[in-house]
Parts: C-alpha cells; structure tokens; sequence
C-alpha cells in the first residue's frame, strides 16, 4: 500500500497517509491513458469548419452559353467548383468528433494517471487548503512552502471560490474540483496537489 505525506499549508510534515493500492499503487497502462487524452481532445473539438457546394453558393441558376456550337468546354452552372466564385467540391463540413469510451477503460485511465502521479512522487497531499479571502499571495506562499515550483494542479473537494479565485491568475496553476479531475490535466500538469478530503473522495469514487 503506497504512502504519501501529508503537510500542512505551511509545509510542515504533520503525519503519513495510506493510499488506496488498487487506485494509487497500480501499473500505469500508458495506452489506455493515451486513449483517454485522445478521446478529451477529440471532444473538444468544436467541428464547426463550413464549405458551400455548389448548390448552396448564391447565383450560376443560368447556363452561362449554350451546350454545342460555341466551340468552348460544356458549362452548366458558373457556380460548379473549377471556376471562380464557385462552390467547394470536397471542402469541410460540419462533424460531431466526440466519442466515448467504455466506462471501465475511463476508470483504468483515471487511475493510472493517479497511479503515475504517486509513481513519480509527484504528489503532495494536504491536510486542508482554505484562505479567509481571495489572496492570490497566500495561494503563492502555500505553493513556496511546499517547495511546488512547477505546473500544478490543485485539486479541492468542493469547489472552494477562495482557493479558486487565489490560484487561477498564478500562471501553471490550474484549480480543480476532485469530481472534475481527468487524465489529460494530471498528465499535463508536474505536480498534484489535493487535499486529504479529496483523496477520500477519489477512494470513495473508486471502491
């Protein structure tokens, strides 16, 4: 059973916490979580990229010149794709991108992003992470006190609007609600910080 410390705002180490093996402590399957960060992408795609046909460009209702005798190539529209002005033949159209995968690979995903996380020691667990005001300098010398000087992920179990508001203008800090975590943040971020209540929450979620 892989265990973390666990720390106070001000960086001191105020005990030890036992993670849960099955969601912590698994063999990170690299291409499942591949899979996951594509599907995240895939689904943010707004597919909205447009082309007219031919039918939709407005005019060529007319045959510009008749079909024989003129000794020119046969044209029935000059709106068809080879002239100017014309529509587009195999242009973009509008595409839903989005998918899902199957629930069971979305969980193994999840937890081997954690697992990876705890892998690399590149987790920090606090006991809370709460200020009385928006401060974004507070929020800075938490971070200063756990020695986190890197892209971070500060995962809280509710959305907290003081932690929020004191983390978002830090740049590489990104605040989170535990429910909201994904793989494709906890790959792009160095380190995660959470609170002790969150990883509850994520046992809880996972048993």
């Amino acid at each position: 059973m892989p265990k973390v410390n666990l720390y106070d705002m001000s960086g001191a180490q105020i005990g030890e916490l036992d993670l849960n093996d099955s969601i912590f402590g698994i063999e990170p399957n690299e291409a499942v979580m591949a899979d996951f960060v594509k599907m995240q992408l895939a689904n943010k795609r707004l597919g909205t990229s447009s082309t007219k046909t031919r039918a939709e460009v407005r005019g060529g209702g007319r045959k510009p010149w008749r079909q024989k005798g003129t000794g020119r190539a046969r044209v029935g529209s000059t709106r068809n794709p080879v002239w100017v002005g014309g529509g587009v033949a195999f242009g973009p159209r509008p595409k839903d991108y989005s998918y899902r995968l199957p629930k069971k690979v979305r969980r193994l995903a999840l937890k081997s992003a954690y697992s990876t996380k705890v892998k690399e020691n590149s987790i920090i667990v606090v006991d809370k992470l709460e200020f009385n005001e928006p401060k974004t300098k507070e929020m800075v010398k938490t971070l200063s006190n756990l020695n986190i000087n890197n892209k971070t992920l500060v995962v809280t179990l509710d959305a907290n609007e003081n932690v929020t508001k004191s983390a978002r203008n830090i740049p590489g800090v990104k605040p989170l609600r535990v429910d909201f975590v994904n793989v494709y943040d906890l790959l792009k971020y160095d380190t995660l910080l959470i609170t002790k209540d969150a990883v509850a929450r994520v046992e809880e979620v996972f048993a």
